[in-house]
């Protein structure tokens, strides 16, 4: 990998986003009717590659099942309004009314109240009810407290998410969540990340985790760059981890890790562009959050932007668009890349000729700056 002189002291080689790298396309066609945008995790089959963000200005009980019956996944995050309020309906019309001097400071007070688990519990229940694929994430440090009351609910897919999440955390104070025996003893799949690196990806995946979530602090309403100084270009960071699964394929005998990539996807290209750099599927969230039934109200917010001690995040308007299945399925009323997200993702591997979201992931791609 070439590297660049940043100073006579540093060197760092260059990385791409999704913005820098075009879809090149090939010398043949095929119709987009007969392009299968559909993958597999474990033993679930989804018709489109997308999962709705644990986010909750996405993701609601009614979304989620909105987005299971749509052929997605709805990701509930069981650390969020959903799970600490019976009824949290009026604090997110609060949330989306606060002016922006007050937003962060109100918002931590909201998320102070404690997490439910029975709460966690019903809301579970409640998607299971209607017979889609119920998925549900936790932070590593509520993984330890709260996962026998997530599977002992009914969840098909446990997802731990973090800004970032290692298969070695250490500390001093408290004794880390150990990853690999977690996921051995666990009998759901288990979904983890993000990470972007090809070393942490592959410890990731030396855990036993059905899949691992691709990114850092890239989402629409990240301030992690600001904060931290910590963030790493999506398009790089997916064909890395990519690798990392190339190679961990073969040390472990065929043992396939579904990459997912998670963040940095706004727009319907970015997720054409993120398959076409080794991902099998990809967790938006700003994109959802535009939808009319999206709980946020036309606002966008993570847990980071109500953080105790150091928010790296912050609350984003960005409006509505249309509805769940006009912003995946279509039809699109604008051509700006906001509507129809698998739509266009069936019309890019037509035009390049790929039937297939596996065959998709060797097309060529080109630095377009």
């Amino acid at each position: 990998m070439t590297e660049i002189e940043i100073g006579r002291g540093k060197r760092g080689r260059t990385a791409y986003g999704f913005d820098d790298i075009a879809i090149v396309p090939s010398r043949r066609t095929r119709d987009p009717e007969e392009v299968s945008v559909a993958w597999q995790i474990d033993a679930y089959r989804f018709e489109i590659p997308v999962l709705a963000a644990p986010m909750d200005s996405v993701v609601s009980p009614q979304t989620a099942i909105m987005i299971g019956r749509l052929g997605g996944v709805g990701v509930l995050n069981l650390e969020g309004l959903w799970t600490r309020y019976e009824e949290p309906e009026p604090l997110f019309a609060e949330i989306a009314g606060l002016d922006d001097s007050e937003t962060t400071r109100r918002m931590q007070e909201i998320y102070e109240e404690p997490i439910r688990p029975d709460l966690v519990a019903a809301r579970i229940a409640e998607v299971r009810s209607a017979g889609v694929t119920v998925a549900a994430a936790l932070s590593p440090q509520r993984t330890a407290q709260l996962w026998k009351t997530v599977v002992d609910a009914g969840v098909d897919l446990f997802v731990i998410r973090g800004t970032t999440v290692s298969a070695e955390h250490v500390s001093g104070r408290a004794e880390p969540l150990n990853l690999k025996q977690f996921i051995y003893e666990l009998d759901v799949p288990v979904i983890v990340g993000g990470c972007a690196t090809y070393q942490a990806a592959l410890h990731l995946m030396r855990t036993g985790a059905a899949g691992v979530l691709v990114g850092f602090g890239g989402g629409a309403s990240h301030t992690t760059r600001t904060v931290l100084g910590v963030a790493v270009p999506m398009a790089s960071a997916v064909a890395d981890v990519h690798a990392a699964r190339r190679d961990y394929l073969d040390e472990s005998g065929g043992r396939y890790v579904h990459v997912i990539a998670d963040g940095g996807v706004g727009r319907s290209g970015d997720v054409s562009k993120a398959i076409a750099c080794g991902a099998d599927a990809v967790m938006m969230g700003s994109p959802l959050a535009r939808a009319t039934e999206a709980p946020g109200r036309g606002f966008h917010w993570g847990s980071e932007a109500h953080h105790g001690e150091l928010p790296r995040g912050e609350r984003v308007r960005v409006g509505t668009v249309g509805s769940i299945e006009e912003i995946l399925g279509g039809p699109s009323h604008v051509s700006d890349g906001s509507m129809n997200f698998v739509g266009a993702l069936r019309r890019a591997m037509a035009t390049t000729g790929y039937s297939d979201v596996k065959e998709f992931q060797r097309v060529e791609v080109t630095v377009a700056r």
